[in-house]
C-alpha cells in the first residue's frame, strides 16, 4: 500500500506507487500510524535532494518530518516550495538571487534569507481553510516552468517550449500546442513565476523530452 506522500502541483498530497526525483519536506504531517492529518506544519517548505552527504531516513519515522516527494522541481515550485538551503545550497543561491531581482519590491535585499522568502511564498500559495491561492493570467504571458489549469478540474499542464504538458504522478503525458490567446488559472505563486521569466531553469522530469502525442492525437 502506497504511503500518501507524493505531492502534486495543486499542493495536494496523494498516495500512489509512482516514485518521486526530488524529496522535501512542510514539517511534521502524520500520526503514528502515518496517516496525513494535516496539510503543513510551519511556513518553510522545501525541495531536497533524494541523496545527500550518505544520511538515511525510515519514511514517515514517528514525531519527524514527514519526507513529501515530487515528480520534478517544476512541480514543486508550483505546489509553493523553494530549494534547500542546506542539501541543494547552490541552487538555493541560485534561485534567492534571480527571485530576489525579479521581486524587488518584495525582496528588499540582494539575497533575502530563507525564512523571509518562505514567508513571502506562505502569503502567496494558501488561503484561509488551507486552500491553494490560484490566478488569472494570459497563457501568452507565462514563462517555461509554470503551471497551468485550463478549467476548474483536477488536470493541470507544465507551460514547455510551446506546449502544455499534462502532469500525472508518473510522468507527462499528453502533450498540446500552446494556445496563446488564452486566459488560464495558474498553480505557480506569482513571485515564483516572475523568477521563472527571468530565466531561473527548474528541473523537468525525462518524460517531458520524450515523444508525445499533439492537440490529443
Amino acid at each position: 500500500m502506497p504511503k500518501q506522500n507524493r505531492v502534486t502541483p495543486w499542493s495536494e498530497i496523494i498516495a500512489t506507487s509512482a516514485r518521486g526525483t526530488l524529496m522535501g519536506n512542510r514539517g511534521c504531517l502524520h500520526d503514528s500510524q502515518q496517516q496525513i492529518r494535516r496539510l503543513y506544519q510551519g511556513k518553510r517548505w522545501i525541495i531536497c535532494k533524494l541523496q545527500f552527504k550518505n544520511r538515511w531516513r525510515a519514511v514517515m519515522s514517528p514525531k519527524l518530518y514527514t519526507e513529501l516527494f515530487f515528480l520534478d522541481e517544476a512541480t514543486a515550485l508550483a505546489a509553493g516550495h523553494r530549494p534547500c538551503a542546506e542539501c541543494s545550497r547552490e541552487q538555493f543561491d541560485y534561485f534567492r538571487i534571480l527571485w530576489a531581482q525579479a521581486n524587488p519590491r518584495l525582496a528588499k535585499s540582494r539575497k533575502p534569507a530563507a525564512p523571509f522568502i518562505d514567508n513571502v511564498l506562505h502569503r502567496e500559495r494558501i488561503a484561509g481553510a488551507d486552500k491553494k491561492i490560484t490566478y488569472e493570467a494570459p497563457l501568452s504571458q507565462l514563462p517555461n516552468g509554470s503551471f497551468i489549469a485550463l478549467s476548474s478540474n483536477a488536470q493541470c499542464y507544465l507551460v514547455f517550449d510551446g506546449n502544455l504538458l499534462a502532469w500525472s504522478p508518473d510522468g507527462y503525458t499528453q502533450k498540446l500546442l500552446r494556445p496563446n490567446d488564452l486566459v488560464v488559472q495558474v498553480l505557480t505563486p506569482k513571485a515564483v513565476v516572475r523568477t521563472l521569466a527571468l530565466g531561473y531553469r527548474p528541473a523537468i522530469h525525462p518524460s517531458a523530452y520524450a515523444p508525445s502525442a499533439k492537440n490529443g492525437e
